[in-house]
């Protein structure tokens, strides 16, 4: 199962005919975990009945999640790790029937490690709107008929009160931290303004306070790649046989974030101009190697995500803004008075260094002052994926904190 290793994880490498021929099965309809699927290392809870932030709701919202390590007596170890856009609950461990992918922190997380499950009682739950498990666009309404495109537009702030929810239905009241990257990371940054009295850490990674216009440009054109493929059909999709659904669209726009998830100096150095085969891409039938990357991966994606949650994820992504309704950015990261680290990637260009500059100016409680953990890594934004030893010396910080 080499080939279901997560790409965010891993340097981007040349695309082997092994790899290649794993894929040329038709795609499902939808890569969601569905119920009768393998329940692998899950455990579910209801958090009941769930109102959005535009007004709609849910009769019963269901959190998947998974855990490391031992509560303790006192309940007061507990850390809560939120994963990026296209992550799940699957922290640490093997692909494995029900898991497509294996861990995607495994070298952060685990015995001895910087998140270390002798000390700690590590929670990773699927976010609201995911496909992994969660209540999301893949799971049956009340009607016995997936959600799809009707599923509820869905903030930030809304998958971190489910968060909360969450919380209370595990009875975990307090988390000794609660870290998170990227997408993750915006769920961090809305516990810290929103949740304080919850948490006694807080560890922000490779984000922002507030998705920008460039951001949210990038999230449009990834939408606009799913809705224009026809048969997303709406978002009515779901009987469709494999090989019929939008994976052509999901893979377009799994292929527009890698762009953005890896930096220009790693996809240089390692493609360069390499072609793929012996078989020229000018003007003949070749393509060029960073080409066949792309494509596989985009191509891999679609048999693990559902198009219509990577289009309410990436909504989602556009509402953040810790200060709308707080009075604004600054009075809002005011509030944050818990030790909490920033950690940011100097090649990322998702979200660059000046995003997490901007946190890390406001929040009285960084345990560095007024700036920012700049971590030196040629892998973009993907690095809090990939450098371990690096990450994993910052997170030991705030937790000994």
């Amino acid at each position: 199962m080499d080939w279901q290793t997560p790409e965010d994880t891993v340097p981007s490498g040349f695309i082997t005919d092994a790899q290649i021929r794993s894929i040329l099965g038709k795609p499902p309809a939808s890569g969601a975990w569905r119920d009768g699927d393998p329940i692998g290392s899950r455990s579910f809870v209801s958090i009941g009945s769930f109102d959005f932030d535009i007004g709609a709701s849910i009769p019963d919202v269901r959190i998947a999640y998974e855990t490391q390590g031992t509560l303790s007596p006192e309940r007061d170890n507990a850390v809560l790790v939120l994963h990026a856009l296209t992550g799940d609950s699957h922290l640490v461990g093997h692909a494995a029937p029900g898991h497509p992918t294996d861990g995607w922190w495994s070298g952060i997380v685990g015995p001895g490690l910087a998140i270390d499950t002798n000390r700690w009682f590590v929670v990773s739950p699927n976010m609201l709107g995911g496909c992994q498990g969660s209540t999301g666009p893949a799971s049956l309404g009340p009607g016995g008929i997936e959600w799809g495109a009707s599923f509820p537009y869905t903030t930030v702030g809304d998958q971190v009160r489910a968060q909360a929810a969450f919380s209370d239905a595990i009875g975990i009241d307090r988390w000794a931290a609660v870290i998170g990257g990227s997408m993750g990371g915006m769920h961090a940054i809305e516990w810290g303004v929103s949740q304080p009295e919850r948490i006694d850490r807080l560890a922000v990674i490779a984000a922002p306070a507030r998705s920008n216009a460039d951001q949210v440009a990038l999230n449009s054109v990834q939408v606009e790649a799913i809705h224009i493929d026809p048969r997303f059909s709406g978002g009515d999709y779901y009987d469709a046989a494999d090989g019929e659904g939008p994976h052509r669209g999901l893979a377009l726009a799994r292929r527009m974030a890698l762009l953005n998830y890896r930096s220009p100096s790693e996809l240089n150095d390692r493609f360069e101009r390499s072609w793929q085969s012996g078989i020229s891409p000018l003007g003949s039938d070749g393509r060029f190697a960073v080409e066949s990357y792309l494509d596989f991966h985009g191509n891999k994606f679609t048999r693990r995500f559902d198009a219509n949650s990577y289009v309410t994820l990436v909504q989602a992504m556009n509402s953040h803004d810790v200060g709308r309704g707080r009075g604004g950015l600054t009075n809002a990261l005011s509030e944050v008075t818990i030790p909490t680290i920033i950690i940011g990637i100097d090649s990322d260009r998702l979200f660059p260094i000046e995003d997490q500059l901007e946190i890390a100016r406001h929040v009285p409680g960084n345990i560095d002052g007024d700036d920012a953990v700049v971590l030196s890594s040629p892998f973009g934004h993907d690095g809090f994926l990939i450098e371990n030893e690096a990450v994993g010396r910052q997170l030991r910080r705030l937790l000994d904190a």
